[in-house]
């Protein structure tokens, strides 16, 4: 996939939108090679713990330190940028660590940082399981 534009020339809330589609499928990928006998009804309960905005705002929390300074400023970039919406399940907090969260997934998915980009999924997901 080419885009059209260098990735921090996106709007941070643009990145989100892939970087929270990107999570979505790795969680349910991992869940189904994991848990295949699950039916999807509790497939689908298992991946809300990892995809809300609670879940996503505990696994930044614990992989902040990990980020590089470039991966840190999209975070950040996603994190403080406004949004109209925040969900009934969340507090403000947490949805914006979350947004800062899928905002640094779709930043290294523009930047074809596809290896990063997994191992920061799969600490992210290590996070919520333990």
């Amino acid at each position: 996939m080419e885009f059209s534009k260098a990735p921090n020339l996106y709007n941070p809330l643009v990145l989100a939108y892939i970087g929270d589609s990107l999570y979505d499928v790795y969680v349910r990928s991992r869940l189904i090679a994991e848990n295949g006998d699950l039916s999807a009804h509790k497939l689908h309960v298992e991946a809300i713990r990892y995809v809300k905005a609670h879940g996503q705002s505990t696994s930044v929390l614990s992989i902040e330190d990990k980020l590089t300074d470039d991966e840190l400023s999209a975070y950040k970039r996603g994190r403080n940028t406004k949004s109209f919406t925040v969900p009934k399940n969340a507090d403000v907090g947490e949805y914006r660590r979350a947004t800062g969260f899928e905002a640094l997934l779709g930043w290294l998915y523009v930047s074809k940082k596809e290896d990063r980009l997994n191992q920061i999924m799969e600490m992210a997901y290590n996070a919520v399981t333990e």
